[in-house]
Formats: structure tokens, C-alpha cells, sequence
């Protein structure tokens, strides 16, 4: 059996933060997830008299649950997620308890794109997403701030054209 190949490289947590309004973001999400699944409860507790107490009270715990995460996860997840661009690999590690590292070589990567929901753009920020050939899905690298998001993808679109290999 071959010896493995080292390069002189070593795996290492990736560097960088995510855009400090990514917390906003994230926050603002929460909030609004919650809103859609308590609203419709409210409203047809106020006009379906006899069920009220079946239909508020679960809405009053949506809201309370939904309220404290909007206020303590993106606070936990800003504290943990991270990403990093080399010259060799797309880094990035989300999660808390249970995180997940995803490195995307350089030669694996087929498509670099950025996306930029409404609620995304009201705070400035897109999502770089590097797509591999892994079946386990595409590097995203969200909450980055907008000209940095298109200088990325500028960066590894051309890093990745100059790079040898046929990414699948």
C-alpha cells in the first residue's frame, strides 16, 4: 500500500468571521419564522371564540420560544461559525454542538455563486456558495458582507479556472 501524499499542509480551524451583521440577519429570520407560525394562530384565536384558549396558548408559546432564540442563538452561532479561502481549499465550520467542517479542494470545485435574499440585502450581506462534486452538497459561506461576497466568487472563479483538475 502507498504512503499517503502530504503536502505540508495542515487542517486547521478556518480564520475568518462572518459579518458582524449577520446577527442581525439571522435575528431578524428567527423573528420572522416565529411571526408566520404565530400569527395565523392569533388570528383564528380572536375569530374562533370557542377555540381560543386551544389556539393562543400554543401561540403564546411559539412566541416566547421563537423570541429566545432570535435573541440567543445568533449570538452563539456568530461565536462559531467561521470560514477561510486558501490557496488549496474553501473552509468553513458551522454548528455548535454538533459542528461540521467542510473543505472543498480547489480542484473539486464546479460552480461559485452568490446569493442575495430580500431580507439579506436590507443588511448588506450574500451568501458565497461553492458547489463540489460531494454528494454531501455545496459549501456555503453565508453572511458575508456584499462587496466581499462578489470579490470571493471573483477570486475563486479565477483561482479555480487556473487550477488543474476536471472537479469531478
Amino acid at each position: 500500500m502507498p504512503a499517503p501524499r502530504t503536502t505540508g499542509m495542515q487542517l486547521r480551524p478556518p480564520r475568518h468571521r462572518y459579518d458582524r451583521r449577520v446577527v442581525a440577519w439571522w435575528r431578524w429570520s428567527a423573528i420572522i419564522w416565529t411571526a408566520v407560525i404565530a400569527l395565523p394562530l392569533v388570528v383564528l384565536g380572536i375569530i374562533i371564540a370557542p377555540a381560543r384558549v386551544w389556539l393562543l396558548g400554543p401561540a403564546a408559546v411559539v412566541i416566547v420560544v421563537g423570541g429566545g432564540l432570535a435573541v440567543a442563538l445568533p449570538l452563539w452561532w456568530y461565536a462559531k461559525h467561521r470560514w477561510e479561502v486558501t490557496e488549496h481549499a474553501v473552509y468553513t465550520r458551522t454548528g455548535y454542538f454538533w459542528q461540521t467542517w467542510r473543505v472543498a479542494p480547489m480542484s473539486r470545485i464546479q460552480t461559485v455563486d452568490t446569493t442575495r435574499g430580500p431580507l439579506q440585502r436590507a443588511f448588506g450581506l450574500a451568501t458565497v456558495v461553492v458547489t463540489t462534486a460531494s454528494a454531501a452538497g455545496p459549501v456555503s459561506i453565508a453572511g458575508l458582507d456584499d462587496a466581499q461576497a462578489t470579490e470571493l466568487a471573483h477570486e475563486l472563479t479565477i483561482v479555480t479556472n487556473a487550477t488543474p483538475g476536471d472537479a469531478t
